[in-house]
């Protein structure tokens, strides 16, 4: 039976460790063919997931305690995640995570420039939809979705990813 075997499976055992250069770069074109379409597999999925992140509605403030051109800090979906709502001029109302993209310094609202502040180390975000106007923030805020309800406005998730309008 062992004579068998080798006479149908004829291995040349002094070659059998050897790899050419030509199987050695088709291996690597597959390899590298394969990293590039899960590279862009990837980047495609993370394109798709980002959106809404929904959490249980907590309500933030009623419509008449906040006046317009004023700012107010509310915590959400956590108590230790620190928010801030901003009622603009004209009467619309946005709302972003006070923590600043670089180093997590609590933000501020400008109302006579409508932007949020960092004040340590000078940057700077737009208060509509939270883009970085300047300094070293290396990405817009994380931006919280406001309802009306009944006269109160309540917070129902969390727009992830790039920040939108």
């Amino acid at each position: 039976m062992d004579k068998q075997l080798k006479a149908d499976f004829p291995i040349d055992w002094e070659d059998d460790g050897y790899v050419s250069r030509r199987e050695f770069f088709k291996f690597m074109t597959v390899a590298s063919g394969g990293l590039a379409v899960g590279s862009v597999a990837l980047a495609a999925w993370s394109q798709t997931t980002r959106g809404v992140k929904v959490h249980e509605p907590k309500r933030i403030v009623a419509l008449s305690e906040i006046a317009v051109g004023k700012s107010m800090a509310f915590n959400y979906p956590g108590d230790s995640d620190i928010c801030i709502l901003v009622r603009h001029l004209d009467g619309s109302f946005n709302a972003f995570s006070r923590r600043c993209t670089h180093l997590s310094c609590p933000v501020d609202y400008q109302p006579d420039k409508d932007r949020l502040y960092c004040p340590c180390h000078n940057g700077a975000f737009s208060a509509v939809d939270g883009k970085v106007l300047q300094g070293p923030p290396p990405h817009p805020l994380r931006q919280i979705v406001v309802e009306e309800r009944d006269g109160d406005l309540w917070a129902v998730g969390i727009r992830e990813g790039e920040a939108s309008a």
